[in-house]
């Protein structure tokens, strides 16, 4: 895979679009929601978790959202500036728009899930006005999560932000990040998708997600390399396709393609891991590591936070993630180059 590059006046690493929530994550675990009584705050939001985690990482990063006017939202952006990441651009909504939030339930050892409430949301109330074409293009990349694209005005807000990228050299990040909440079709999240799709550089998300994205049905025996060149032909360096529990696959645009397993940990959640994932796998980019070496380091870092009650507060510095690496039994047996027509299931034609 050919190296990102970029010009010497870009001063800082990532800025991040969309969601900053709060999580609420249940002290009593094993239980489901109504059986559960108290909870503890966290920052939450997938790009907001992935700033976090840049900026653990030790990277410059900032971000571009809205939150609530109110001591919610007060609390989040003290809390992103305490992590050392820039809130030039996090502004108070002017409607009354409230800071989403996430219940989540560790019902048992292998099964969470997760309880949103989205409607009024301050992050959704982020406009075009707010994007500002010159702190844009001071970035190296643009992180753009698919949840931002679920509603006006936040959707036209984000492909601005991606129009001014990509007049500035500015490498655009699409997580797909696929909630269901706010959206009003299938057929609407197929387009939006597979808009941001073609413009990114960098394209990460789960095989639903992609399934989504392509308005394939459930079932579908289309190879996940097949997906990934189809964004690989319109621009995309890198695609990665995740499959829960049986890991992933990443295709680069030279035509390597990796199979990417797991870290043996004890699990406390199933979610937060991607956040994780998608921070560390992008200070490897940044650091210009080789493939393999990112999604080694990636891989450690999601392991690290699935087995930690937060997901924000969980993120981990380098040396962390590398001492964990050097500590496994399991080192060396991650990742793995499969032939370019391997998929999880093993090899399959394109239709």
């Amino acid at each position: 895979m050919k190296k990102f590059t970029f010009a010497p006046e870009k001063d800082i690493d990532v800025i991040a679009v969309g969601r900053i929530a709060i999580d609420l994550n249940p002290n009593e675990i094993h239980r489901t929601l109504d059986k559960v009584n108290t909870f503890t705050k966290y920052v939450g939001g997938s790009p907001a978790n992935i700033a976090v985690g840049l900026a653990r990482l030790g990277k410059k990063v900032g971000f571009i959202g809205k939150v609530s006017d109110d001591a919610f939202g007060k609390y989040v952006t003290d809390y992103f500036i305490e992590k050392g990441i820039d809130v030039s651009h996090v502004t108070p909504s002017s409607d009354g728009e409230v800071l989403g939030l996430t219940f989540t339930e560790i019902s048992s050892p292998t099964e969470s899930q997760i309880l949103m409430y989205r409607e009024g949301v301050a992050d959704l109330a982020l406009a075009p006005a707010d994007i500002s074409e010159d702190y844009i293009k001071r970035a190296k990349f643009l992180l753009i999560s698919g949840t931002a694209l679920a509603a006006s005005p936040s959707r036209e807000a984000c492909f601005l932000a991606m129009t001014y990228a990509k007049k500035h050299d500015t490498k655009i990040i699409f997580d797909i990040d696929y909630r269901s909440y706010t959206w009003k079709s299938n057929v609407e999240i197929a387009v939006y998708y597979s808009l941001a799709g073609q413009r990114s550089d960098i394209l990460m998300g789960s095989r639903e997600e992609f399934e989504l994205m392509e308005m394939l049905d459930k079932g579908n025996d289309i190879p996940d390399y097949c997906l990934a060149d189809n964004y690989l032909f319109h621009g995309n360096q890198i695609v990665i396709i995740k499959h829960g529990k049986k890991g992933s696959l990443a295709y680069s645009s030279d035509r390597k393609a990796y199979k990417v397993g797991s870290f043996s940990v004890k699990l406390l959640k199933s979610f937060g891991g991607g956040d994780a994932y998608a921070s560390a796998f992008l200070y490897g980019i940044l650091e210009g590591w080789q493939m393999p070496t990112s999604l080694e380091f990636a891989t450690a870092s999601a392991a690290r936070v699935v087995s930690s009650h937060s997901c924000s507060d969980a993120m981990s510095t380098a040396e962390e993630i590398i001492r964990f690496i050097a500590d496994s039994q399991e080192k060396g047996t991650v990742i793995e180059e499969i032939p370019w027509n391997q998929s999880i299931e093993g090899g399959r034609s394109c239709r």
